[in-house]
């Protein structure tokens, strides 16, 4: 096995080698490793909803009535009333006719890309797109033309070129990209997607729950849900529980239940988590406060990291803050711990060679103090840090 002991060194000795980390427990945007507390600046539970009464109410009634599995996938005896109820809730929160639910937001694209094209169809890939998307697309086999970030001038260029060489066409993008924290120029993709006759499927993972009058995401917020041909997200961000679901048309959800490899091979969820889901999709609706909140107080984070001068992406939750080297960025990670601020460090392959950053998850419990707490900690973590 010396092959494993050169990789594990090469991943050293480039600062890219990764390890787990033991957190005892996560509660209010904070969480305690080896006792100590620290404010939790690496989750995706955007609106604080993973501790929310209503999500544990409802998954406790669901554990209690149909048990702690779901036992079986969904085309055997896994498929329970309440798998429907979820997906009929998913769908009326997205404005499409039908929605079909996954075991994880990976699994879903995984499962729903190679579904929709093979060998002799297309797909136009942004290059920032999650690493989910990727897999899916190799999984396909379709030819891959992956476009500059956020690029619909590159997109059309390459449109105009390749697409009447294939039979269908699949342009995939994500609403508010994972590592950048920016929006998708969505208006323009929508129209390239449309002259071009070419299927759109969007990635709203990190936008469902936040943005939008009713909260489903950036396709809602720009009135676009009848133009954009597929919906995919999940449950495990600003949703506060897990899974994930797609949400079309209702031939497009009949096609996948007989096509999506991962959703035909994989248990259901199991009821405890359903009922979780089914509790966040209300609560969205019902505490449109969080959102604003949440949003409000991202604003002001990163307004405060540009006029200090940080390298600062994004224009939502996530807001990175580029530092540049491996070696740089881990330090800079390591002393904002020790003033108790976790904020992990995103390396290559995650994001581009010489781009490692700080990359902060706002929540909902982060206020304006705490940020300004935040700011306070970079600068000083960046002097103490050699260029």
């Amino acid at each position: 096995m010396e092959w494993i002991d050169e990789f594990l060194r090469a991943r050293k000795e480039k600062s890219l080698l990764r390890s787990l980390r033991s957190i005892e427990k996560a509660w209010e945007g904070k969480v305690l490793i080896r006792g100590k507390e620290l404010l939790n600046f690496s989750s995706n539970d955007y609106l604080g909803l993973s501790s929310h009464p209503s999500l544990l109410e409802e998954s406790r009634r669901m554990q209690e009535l149909y048990g702690t599995s779901s036992s079986a996938s969904r085309l055997m005896s896994g498929d329970l009333s309440i798998h429907h109820l979820l997906e009929e809730l998913v769908a009326e929160f997205k404005g499409k006719p039908a929605a079909l639910t996954f075991g994880s937001g990976y699994l879903a694209n995984v499962g729903i890309i190679p579904a929709l094209c093979g060998k002799e169809d297309v797909i136009f890939s942004d290059q920032l797109n999650h690493t989910s998307i990727i897999d899916g697309v190799l999984l396909s086999g379709a030819r891959r033309f992956p476009f500059r970030h956020n690029s619909p001038q590159h997109l059309s260029e390459l449109l105009k070129e390749q697409r009447s060489k294939f039979k269908k066409a699949l342009v995939v993008i994500e609403t508010i990209y994972s590592m950048d924290g920016d929006r998708a120029a969505m208006k323009e993709i929508v129209d390239l997607k449309e002259e071009y006759d070419a299927i759109l499927m969007v990635d709203e993972a990190h936008a469902t729950g936040i943005f939008g009058p009713n909260g489903a995401g950036v396709v809602e917020e720009e009135g676009l849900i009848e133009r954009v041909d597929i919906i995919m997200g999940t449950f495990g961000k600003a949703l506060g529980s897990y899974g994930a679901y797609v949400a079309a048309g209702s031939k497009v959800i009949s096609y996948l239940v007989n096509k999506a490899r991962s959703l035909i091979y994989s248990t259901a969820l199991p009821p405890s988590v359903v009922g979780a889901n089914i509790a966040s999709i209300k609560l969205i609706r019902d505490e449109p406060f969080r959102r604003r909140i949440l949003l409000e107080n991202a604003g002001y984070f990163g307004d405060l990291l540009k006029e200090r001068g940080f390298d600062v992406r994004g224009s939502s939750q996530i807001v990175p803050v580029v530092v540049g080297e491996n070696k740089e960025t881990i330090k800079v990670a390591n002393r904002l711990q020790e003033e108790g601020i976790f904020a992990l460090p995103i390396r290559y392959p995650t994001v581009p060679e010489g781009q490692a950053r700080i990359r902060f998850s706002v929540t909902y419990h982060h206020s304006k103090e705490t940020l300004q707490r935040v700011v306070e900690a970079l600068e000083g973590a960046l002097r103490l840090s050699p260029k």
